[in-house]
């Protein structure tokens, strides 16, 4: 099934006007969910907003107004309409600011990923600004208004195709400095051993599609067999051995677990 354009943008740099549909990069699957049900009948219960301050009373939605937490227990309210005044008003224009190297770009900053395809008559442009980005090496970065926000988005090329990823804002990311490492030295015959296990299970392609998710697989056959009136057993817990405390001896017995699912491998 050919991709589905989800919206329509013009990336603007200069006074090139690059006119483009916009694509999702992936099709998520729906998430499982299970619904809250009262035990005792297996109706689906409701869920109800209720006032702790006026004897848990009942507020109906058309009693509610939204409001910002400014201080502890301290709100300040917004109409529908001072809202709509506040959203960003969607220009349609994916506006470049700078032309940065791609390998500069942190993949911490990465939100989520679009396909751009050109639009009526921008074929021409887009293909010139495609292969400009893979020759030189640098991507677009600009920023993008839609669904009453801005978004920083960077442009780049894949397979002659531009790529549009919605980063996270600076003032958005945490620095890697906050997370605790206690201070220590590492031994070069761990790190040998540690090298050998990075280069024994090595890979020269990147191949997602060797990996599925058993874990939803696992729920959805659970699920079909209740509804097929089978009983759900555990299994029991698999034995994973005496644990290895020593660093050495766990990175030794890695590499001869590798060797032998290698050979294994090999004689398969």
């Amino acid at each position: 099934m050919p991709a589905r354009s989800t919206g329509t943008a013009t990336i603007s740099f200069g006074l090139v006007s690059v006119p483009v549909h916009i694509y999702s990069s992936a099709e998520s699957r729906a998430q499982i969910s299970f619904n809250m049900l009262h035990r005792k009948c297996g109706t689906r219960v409701k869920q109800q907003y209720v006032c702790p301050k006026d004897n848990n009373e009942i507020v109906p939605r058309e009693d509610m107004v939204k409001g910002y937490e400014f201080a502890k227990d301290q709100y300040v309210t917004f109409t529908p309409d001072e809202l709509k005044a506040l959203e960003e008003k969607a220009t349609g224009t994916i506006d470049i600011a700078e032309f940065v190297p791609l390998a500069e770009v942190d993949r911490e900053y990465l939100e989520k990923v679009y396909y751009l395809g050109p639009d009526k008559g921008g074929d021409r442009a887009y293909r010139l600004l495609a292969k400009a980005l893979q020759e030189t090496g640098r991507a677009a970065l600009g920023q993008f208004a839609s669904r009453g926000q801005q978004y920083l988005v960077l442009l780049r090329p894949r397979d002659g195709v531009i790529v549009m990823e919605q980063l996270h804002y600076a003032d958005e990311m945490k620095p890697p400095a906050e997370v605790p490492i206690p201070e220590g030295d590492v031994k070069d015959t761990e790190l040998k051993l540690a090298k050998q296990l990075i280069e024994q299970g090595a890979t020269d392609t990147f191949e997602p599609a060797k990996y599925k998710d058993t874990v939803r697989d696992r729920v959805l056959e659970a699920i079909q067999g209740k509804v097929d009136g089978h009983e759900i057993t555990t299994e029991p817990a698999q034995d994973g051995g005496g644990k290895i405390i020593d660093l050495m001896e766990a990175l030794k017995a890695s590499l001869a677990r590798g060797a032998e699912e290698g050979a294994e491998r090999k004689a398969s």
